[in-house]
């Protein structure tokens, strides 16, 4: 296992976050399905250390699991060596938030990059190849930056889902550094109406099995025709 990053844009402490779930979560009250996925990935509050991620190898074995169920190879390796997905396994010695986040990047890529390494959107901060990566990266900015969002959630409701401290990863990846501003919250909702409509949430907000089955172009015009 790597060594835990501190990733965190402004740390947040228990005394903070009970205050700032409250809130988050009543602004919220219009939108009973974004409410739902906010309350299941704040649930579980762990004690201690709100700044880093889980390095329980129970947590680690659940989300080699997870990649097994969605017929991704595993590779026993650190991806500072090699790359975070080749486009056939995952080298699983990381965190195991970030190897539940590469199971949520399978399911959020469109069709013709579940193959390619790092799924086509360069180089992964995990993975040590930099040069290849970048060489097949064919999803560049500002689109890369939706398809995370959609992919961060998800990970985080599949840590939900088997019962692992999923507020550590909603922290580290940011998700409350905007707070209840407008333009947080409807990030938020878009992210959850649209993971929605792809099915790869069902109606109480927990993850599913559902693969994008969409091309880039018709993907992305589609997002940008919403707003």
């Amino acid at each position: 296992m790597v060594e835990p990053r501190p990733m965190i844009l402004t740390p947040i402490d228990h005394s903070i976050l009970l205050g700032l779930r409250a809130e988050f979560d009543q602004s919220l009250a219009v939108d009973p399905l974004a409410r739902a996925v906010f309350r299941r990935v704040t649930a579980q509050v762990p004690d201690g250390d709100l700044q880093t991620l889980s390095t329980d190898p129970d947590h680690h074995a659940q989300g080699v699991e997870l990649c097994r169920r969605f017929g991704l190879g595993v590779l026993d390796r650190d991806p500072h060596d090699y790359f975070t997905w080749d486009g056939e396994a995952v080298a699983i010695r990381m965190e195991p938030s970030v190897l539940i986040h590469e199971v949520a990047h399978y399911q959020c890529a469109s069709p013709e990059r579940r193959t390619v390494i790092d799924f086509g959107l360069g180089a992964g901060p995990e993975s040590g190849r930099k040069a290849e990566g970048e060489a097949a990266q064919s999803l560049f900015l500002p689109e890369r930056d939706v398809e995370e969002g959609l992919c961060s959630l998800l990970g985080i409701l599949w840590e939900a889902e088997l019962g692992q401290p999923a507020v550590l990863a909603f922290l580290e990846q940011n998700w409350l550094e905007g707070g209840t501003s407008l333009h947080n919250l409807a990030h938020f909702r878009k992210i959850v109406r649209w993971l929605r409509e792809l099915e790869m949430i069902d109606d109480d907000g927990a993850p599913t099995m559902a693969l994008r089955r969409e091309g880039d172009d018709t993907f992305f015009a589609r997002w940008y025709a919403e707003g």
